[in-house]
């Protein structure tokens, strides 16, 4: 269910800015993407596990106000991240 620490660092070599990069707004909302994808697939299987489903709800919480930042900051950067991890379609 969690994401393994070889596939979190694919994702931040995949998104970072420049070399060393783990906390830039892309970097944070492609690994809570990831997360949320692991969390939901595990819903599926477990739709009675309510202390799954929190974590979930405050994970998209969290991308949620990111993306915001990030659109109020950066709209071009903002537009990318979201074509390139397919939300908002």
């Amino acid at each position: 269910m969690a994401l393994t620490q070889t596939k979190k660092n694919d994702i931040i070599k995949k998104y970072a800015r420049h070399d060393g990069d783990t906390g830039s707004a892309e970097v944070q909302i492609a690994v809570l993407t990831a997360d949320i994808t692991e969390i939901n697939n595990h819903m599926r299987a477990n739709k009675k596990d309510f202390h799954s489903q929190r974590g979930l709800m405050k994970k998209i919480g969290h991308r949620r106000n990111l993306l915001r930042y990030l659109r109020s900051k950066d709209v071009t950067r903002y537009r990318d991240l979201i074509k390139s991890l397919g939300l908002r379609r």
